[in-house]
């Protein structure tokens, strides 16, 4: 699921939208703000679905070998015990899973060979052969199956991956959530009866979360000016066109955090944003964007324009 590190990179890809933007729209960008968490979800609702067709396709392989010219015995008696999987019927009788089929008008007609593809890949593994002769079946054996199709089938398809990144701008970012979220489905699918089976959530508090992504985007954008004169006040050694952009918009909202999250820990937000720093900037970003905060921080300090509270006591 998203956790906080998550949201934050989604408010930075909103604020760099909103930066890069000649119409400036606060209310649009933070509407895309929102839409983008819920592609995450609309992803996880596609991927669900597509282990379901790659299961799916086991009647169809079937049929189709069986009206082969000259059939084999094989062919004849094609094995379908895949079609009993524990946790694809409980999935297709989910009802969450069907209202996001229905919401996001899930087809996989537009891309035929996908299926078929996974399906052959997945019928020449020894782990799917072994699968079909085993007996005395669990729900937790039915889902090693699935895993094995998701893992080991799915994301290690070129096509699969390409399908995936021309529907979903942000799947390399959103790719590790996404198998974060198939991970909890499969814990969660523990029982016999469908009915208790559960999705799993995008966030562990949304409206907890939606307040602080909406409230973490307002306030950079409301005091862009406030926190750039803090940050030029810092780096007047360094030409303006030499500092990134990206570095400019974290250590924004690095500042947004020190003085209007009073739960937030100024040690977890700085953590924070470093660590983002190193996949979303250039290699020297993290020192430099360090250097500046620290800098920053201790003028907030002395100026008593940091009020932490419970949790997040400055030190």
């Amino acid at each position: 699921m998203l956790n906080r590190r998550h949201l934050r990179v989604k408010v930075l890809q909103s604020l760099y939208a909103y930066h890069q933007t000649e119409a400036v729209n606060v209310s649009q960008q933070e509407k895309n703000l929102l839409l983008s968490i819920d592609k995450v979800y609309e992803m996880y609702i596609w991927m669900l679905s597509l282990i379901a067709e790659v299961v799916g396709y086991t009647q169809t392989d079937a049929s189709d070998r069986a009206h082969k010219h000259l059939p084999t015995a094989d062919d004849l008696n094609a094995n379908l015990k895949l079609l009993t999987n524990r946790f694809v019927i409980s999935l297709n009788q989910n009802k969450e899973f069907l209202a996001g089929l229905k919401k996001y008008k899930v087809e996989w007609t537009f891309e035929p060979e996908l299926v078929k593809t996974l399906f052959t890949n997945l019928k020449s593994a020894p782990e799917y052969a072994e699968y079909l002769q085993k007996t005395g079946d669990t729900i937790q054996t039915d889902k090693d199956i699935i895993k094995f199709i998701f893992k080991k089938v799915i994301l290690k398809s070129s096509l699969a991956e390409q399908v995936f990144e021309d529907m979903f701008i942000f799947w390399p970012v959103d790719k590790d959530v996404l198998q974060a979220l198939i991970a909890k489905t499969f814990k969660n699918f523990a029982f016999d009866e469908s009915e208790k089976n559960k999705l799993a959530e995008v966030t562990g508090n949304w409206e907890e979360d939606k307040e602080f992504i909406v409230n973490l985007f307002e306030t950079s954008v409301r005091y862009d000016k406030d926190y750039q004169e803090l940050i030029s006040a810092k780096t007047q050694n360094w030409e303006p066109e030499r500092i990134a952009m990206m570095d400019t918009l974290l250590m924004k909202m690095a500042i947004a955090e020190f003085i209007n999250f009073a739960s937030i820990p100024v040690k977890v937000t700085i953590n924070e944003y470093l660590e983002i720093s190193k996949e979303f900037s250039t290699p020297k970003s993290n020192s430099f964007i360090n250097g500046i905060l620290d800098k920053i921080l201790f003028e907030l300090k002395a100026a008593k324009k940091i009020n932490k509270t419970g949790r997040g006591l400055i030190e």
